[in-house]
């Protein structure tokens, strides 16, 4: 962990001045290009694993949970800050309410694909029907986030054929929701094969989403190369 003292914040405004005075510019540009859509005077440029040391250091801190009700934060970091404390939470109710109350700000993937809490996965059944009514969400980061959740915590034992079929009903002009479309697909692919590849083989999703899951498919190391073969032949031209 970084050498990080709780004393050294009294106040929100002094993590924002922590965050700041931890900056790489090199990084913000690098950041900045992976994350085009937001404002580049949006970001810092702190290094992640140092902004969740911060995190554990604030954690059930009155000034954690002061930090947790002051929304809209203004940097990328101060969002990935809230992400990485909501994390921590151990009680199920509680990091539930927190990420829908910050779901509607996550404004990039970034933010949107970290927030991945612990506890989510110890209550999976308890999760599943918020994770479907965010899919009917008409925030981008909303639907992309739920989307995230099945793809980390539903491909395994607590599979089922519907999720399959709610991911494949979502159409959107969305960039950032066609992608983890994609992902999801290209990891169901590996991990429910037989259950999945009816997707693919009668193209139930669209041109771009389709062809983009063959791709990361193919990518992947953990499929063998005859079904990537075949997945290569399932391409829309």
């Amino acid at each position: 962990m970084y050498n990080i003292e709780f004393t050294d914040f009294k106040s929100t405004r002094d993590i924002t001045e922590y965050l700041n005075k931890n900056k790489d510019e090199k990084y913000r540009d690098f950041t900045s290009a992976l994350i085009p859509n937001i404002d580049k005077d949006s970001i810092i440029g702190v290094r992640t694993p140092k902004v969740r040391s911060l995190a554990k250091v604030l954690k059930n801190s009155e000034l954690s949970y002061s930090y947790l009700n002051e929304l809209p934060h203004r940097y990328l970091e101060e969002n990935h800050l809230h992400g990485f404390l909501i994390e921590l939470e151990k009680d199920f109710a509680k990091a539930l309410n927190l990420t829908t109350g910050f779901l509607p700000y996550i404004d990039n993937w970034a933010t949107c694909d970290t927030v991945r809490p612990k506890v989510f996965k110890k209550h999976l059944a308890l999760l599943y029907p918020h994770i479907k009514e965010w899919l009917k969400s008409d925030h981008t980061y909303t639907v992309r986030y739920a989307i995230g959740l099945l793809n980390s915590f539903y491909l395994d034992d607590a599979f089922t054929d519907e999720h399959l079929k709610l991911v494949s009903n979502i159409k959107s002009d969305e960039y950032y929701i066609n992608m983890m479309i994609a992902w999801y697909f290209a990891t169901a692919l590996y991990k429910q094969y037989d259950k999945t590849a009816p997707y693919i083989e009668n193209k139930l999703l669209d041109k771009w989403t389709h062809n983009k899951a063959i791709q990361k498919a193919c990518e992947s190391l953990r499929i063998d190369s005859s079904t990537k073969s075949y997945l290569r032949t399932l391409k829309i031209r």
